[in-house]
């Protein structure tokens, strides 16, 4: 069980990060109920932010 809520909550991480990569506003953000998985998509958002800003 604690598995399976890892791995969704990495995927929301990956999908966030994949999101903010392609420029894509934390507006888009899917997750609106979950409080943990909207958290890890805008974690990976930022991340991807950054990565973005260093790169360019």
């Amino acid at each position: 069980m604690k598995r399976q809520k890892r791995d969704r909550l990495e995927r929301a991480h990956s999908k966030g990060y994949q999101a903010g990569i392609l420029g894509h506003p934390k507006d888009l953000c899917p997750y609106k109920t979950t409080v943990d998985s909207r958290s890890q998509w805008l974690g990976g958002w930022r991340e991807a932010m950054e990565d973005r800003a260093v790169t360019a």
